[in-house]
């Protein structure tokens, strides 16, 4: 029988921007039934989304996809008990209308959308069970490692019980999409077999391929048309190594180029780099423009000249390729990066901006005095050859006919 019903286990649904969005759109647009069991938005700033709670919107028809909403606790703001709470949560309530969904729906097949935490997983895998289907497991975060290097947190017992969970998981997924080639050999170590693991690269949204973007004028936000705009969208997280970012932006200033560096999102970091701007009298060089929907982005990005990228310097990080690279990419704009391995690789090849490694400020520092004194010709090559990289080798229409194409193959596979 031909997959046709498909239920997406994802830690983050509409309007949270993440590619699963489009991936259950798109899925649904190609006349599949597509039915999304994902928690109540609340990333990243922590809190419900307006209009959100336990008893609102937790079920929602959006764009021909069903989506179910669990009850949880939102993460909170720079809080690991509110983020254990979170994750927690989540997992017993997932498992709860996982077991009740399977015994009152059919599906055909499982498709996990995994970010972090990984127990998603194992109620996915539990719905496989009871319905004898196949799971594909869509891996962007690897685990256990990233709860080590990112944490500090490294109790022995503990990080056994995770790595037996993974494996568990992986050995009950019929396929695992990797975003970056270097997941590859830490899958492969934990008994998945290689050609199981399928290389499923990011790309950017619609919005940011649209030129029908409206106009905003830089000086309402406090900026000076006049000088050299670095812009940073996302999460402003631990990941992202704001500390040698605005290390960075301390020894730019000093010079005698007049730059200002712009910051649209919001994270667990958000509150120490305000802070940080204003100890340091840096509030006429340094903005937070807040967050925003996605449809309002590449506004934001129109008037950037240079697009940031920074990750801490953990092997973590070096395996990992951040969607915002293909954005940033689709964008034609300029990349400056502070980022080691896999996603320093890719800008390097695509010839498309300035990178130092992941904790190397002074370098930042230097790259940013760099652009700065490039003339606009310049910065518009480096632009115009990010957008032939993305072009060529990532693209929402190629990751769609290679998912769709898999589903094909997987009708002639028996479930692991």
């Amino acid at each position: 029988m031909a997959i046709k019903r498909i239920l997406i286990f994802t830690n983050h649904f509409h309007p949270e921007s993440f590619k699963v969005n489009d991936i259950a759109f798109e899925l649904a647009k190609n006349n599949y039934v597509v039915t999304v069991l994902t928690g109540i938005p609340n990333y990243p700033a922590g809190r419900f989304y307006k209009g959100y709670g336990l008893l609102k919107k937790r079920r929602e028809f959006i764009n021909g996809v069903d989506v179910i909403r669990v009850p949880l606790i939102p993460r909170g703001k720079n809080s690991l008990l509110m983020l254990s709470l979170n994750y927690l949560s989540y997992t017993f309530f997932l498992l709860i209308w996982s077991f009740f969904i399977s015994i009152t729906r059919r599906f055909d097949l499982i498709l996990v959308h995994h970010t972090s935490p990984i127990f998603l997983g194992i109620p996915a895998v539990l719905v496989k069970k009871m319905q004898r289907i196949k799971m594909l497991f869509w891996n962007l975060d690897l685990w256990p490692e990233s709860v080590s290097e990112t944490t500090g947190f490294n109790n022995k017992i503990l990080m056994r019980g995770l790595d037996k969970i993974v494996r568990f998981i992986y050995r009950n997924s019929d396929k695992i999409l990797i975003s970056s080639k270097s997941f590859r050999s830490s899958i492969a170590n934990k008994g998945m077999d290689k050609d199981r693991i399928i290389y499923f690269p990011n790309w950017s949204e619609d919005v940011f391929l649209n030129n029908n973007i409206k106009h905003i004028n830089a000086a309402e936000y406090g900026l000076d048309n006049d000088a050299l705009k670095i812009m940073f969208a996302g999460n402003i997280g631990a990941a992202q190594d704001m500390e040698n970012v605005m290390e960075a932006i301390i020894l730019a200033s000093a010079e005698k180029y007049f730059i200002n560096w712009i910051f649209v999102g919001e994270g667990r970091k958000i509150d120490w780099m305000v802070n940080r701007v204003m100890e340091l009298k840096l509030e006429d060089r340094v903005f937070f423009l807040g967050q925003y929907p996605i449809e309002f982005i590449p506004s934001f990005f129109k008037i950037a000249d240079i697009m940031l990228i920074s990750l801490k310097n953990e092997k973590i990080f070096s395996l990992t390729v951040p969607a915002k690279i293909q954005t940033y990419m689709a964008s034609s704009k300029p990349i400056l990066a502070m980022v080691s391995g896999e996603s320093a690789s890719i800008i390097e090849e695509a010839k498309c901006g300035l990178m130092c490694d992941a904790g190397d400020y002074k370098s930042l520092a230097k790259n940013m005095i760099t652009f700065a004194q490039m003339d606009t010709t310049k910065r518009k090559e480096l632009g115009d050859n990010g957008f032939k990289y993305y072009q060529t080798f990532f693209s929402k229409n190629k990751a769609v006919k290679s998912l769709i194409d898999l589903f094909k193959e997987l009708n002639s596979l028996k479930a692991h």
